[in-house]
């Protein structure tokens, strides 16, 4: 059997002083990617008043070390609404903990994008893998400049025990997807996205497999602040601004 390392928190980005938390956000990467790949989305939420802690998983991590890592950096009291995110197989892993172990103290809510929904692919080279992840200039250098990237791993075998199956989780979850995924295809997720019982389905367009790190990233974690605030403001997540047609002409 081949050991698997403890998943690990490695880096944490917290609001500007003085901000109080306004509630905390665990990430959980997907295939190949560690924790600092999101740092430009951990600085932009925590700069929004939220503290977001982002682990080092593989999708070898059981539920249990999961568990234990995400309970681990949450500690006794984490600011509230506490949301799980996951991005390819980390959106699966979050959907397993939440549904399967629970997380102790009140998981508010989920946060899936790039759903990995595929158990298997063909292999890609390094330049036909950027363009499936990202059309985010600056992210793909990012990327290639990244020595641990574990490059050649985005088609990697999905372990079958992640695939959603049976009841899934009733918290609120936002699920974002690309519309030009060329790993999951958007009816996919939108199937997935059906069979959760409390969900958000976001569509970026033109987005490819990292939504969290793709051009349209500012939309992207815009999208996630807005929901995040409807979260924190009413268990119905109902809009707290709505942009209402208006009855004449357009100039």
């Amino acid at each position: 059997m081949t050991h698997v390392a403890p998943a690990t928190t490695a880096h944490t980005w917290r609001p500007p002083a003085p901000v109080a938390p306004r509630g905390t956000l665990v990430v959980l990467p997907g295939r190949g990617e560690h924790s600092l790949v999101y740092e430009r989305f951990g600085r932009r939420i925590s700069a929004d008043g939220y503290v977001v802690h982002a682990l080092d998983t593989t999708p070898d991590h059981d539920d249990a070390d999961l568990l234990a890592a995400v309970t681990g950096v949450l500690g006794a009291a984490p600011a509230a609404p506490v949301v799980l995110v996951g991005s390819d197989t980390g959106a699966l892993q979050a959907l397993n903990i939440a549904a399967r172990t629970g997380v102790d103290g009140p998981l508010a809510g989920l946060v899936l994008a790039g759903t990995a929904l595929k158990t298997e692919g063909d292999a890609l080279d390094w330049e036909s893998e950027l363009t499936a992840r990202t059309s985010c200039p600056t992210h793909r250098q990012k990327l290639s400049d990244d020595g641990q990237f574990g490059r050649g791993r985005l088609t990697a075998p999905v372990p079958v025990h992640l695939l959603p199956a049976g009841t899934l989780p009733s918290v609120p979850a936002l699920l974002l997807h690309g519309a030009a995924d060329p790993l999951t295809p958007l009816g996919e997720a939108r199937a997935l996205a059906r069979r959760l019982p409390h969900v958000d389905f976001a569509v970026v367009r033109d987005g490819v497999h990292d939504v969290l790190n793709d051009a349209s990233h500012r939309t992207t974690a815009a999208a996630v602040v807005q929901w995040l605030e409807r979260l924190r403001a009413d268990d119905g997540l109902r809009p707290i601004l709505t942009v209402e047609p208006l009855d004449q002409p357009r100039p």
